[in-house]
């Protein structure tokens, strides 16, 4: 029986960082847009951006952005600069890519519930592309992956609990059924992370 050969932690090139944070930032820019197309939210902090987005008419892209900043203080000195750096540059992108993409994207008749679990689907992988770069979209994000690293807890589990508050807010702001839809595409995005994002399987930065 041969034993596997120990994993050597490779560093991605600024190219390769690049074109891995413009995809990620594009899927979950447009995994959102789908998902308020049908009026659901998502979880995370995310999740609270389009709510807030929903009860005040603020832009979607400059709350994501500005609800991230805080978070940036536990990045930089639990997890480093390189990683904060790239999780700013992350979250800038998919904020004015949230932004941009309703622009030039419309969608007609969708099934709500198609909707959530397509939408969960595709902002999971998004995300599974940007923390493969050693970055994240910033708040629970940050925390859910410093969680990861210090005790071995995925991450998709710290986000799930987070998610469970975020969505008992949410009652007081959309339909219920609504809210049982988004819960339904917020359980894809944490089952594609937890599933997927293992250190143990998967070692670039």
């Amino acid at each position: 029986m041969v034993k596997n050969e120990p994993q050597t932690r490779l560093e991605h090139s600024l190219l390769e960082d690049g074109q891995a944070f413009v995809l990620g930032a594009s899927l979950t820019s447009f995994g959102l847009a789908l998902l308020t197309h049908a009026g659901l939210v998502t979880g995370q902090t995310a999740g609270a951006a389009v709510l807030i987005s929903y009860a005040t008419g603020w832009s979607f892209g400059a709350v994501f952005f500005a609800l991230n900043l805080p978070f940036y203080v536990l990045g930089w000195l639990q997890l480093g600069p390189r990683f904060t750096i790239k999780s700013f540059v992350a979250v800038a992108l998919t904020s004015a890519m949230a932004e941009i993409l309703p622009l030039y994207i419309s969608f007609g008749d969708v099934s709500t519930l198609l909707a959530s679990l397509l939408a969960g689907a595709i902002i999971g992988m998004g995300l599974i592309v940007i923390f493969r770069h050693g970055a994240s979209l910033g708040g629970v994000g940050v925390l859910g992956l410093w969680v990861q690293e210090k005790f071995g807890i995925q991450a998709g589990w710290i986000q799930l609990g987070f998610d469970a508050v975020l969505f008992a807010t949410a009652l007081l702001v959309l339909d219920p059924g609504l809210v049982i839809f988004s819960l339904a595409g917020a359980v894809v995005v944490n089952l594609i992370i937890a599933v997927n994002h293992r250190k143990d399987r998967y070692v670039g930065r």
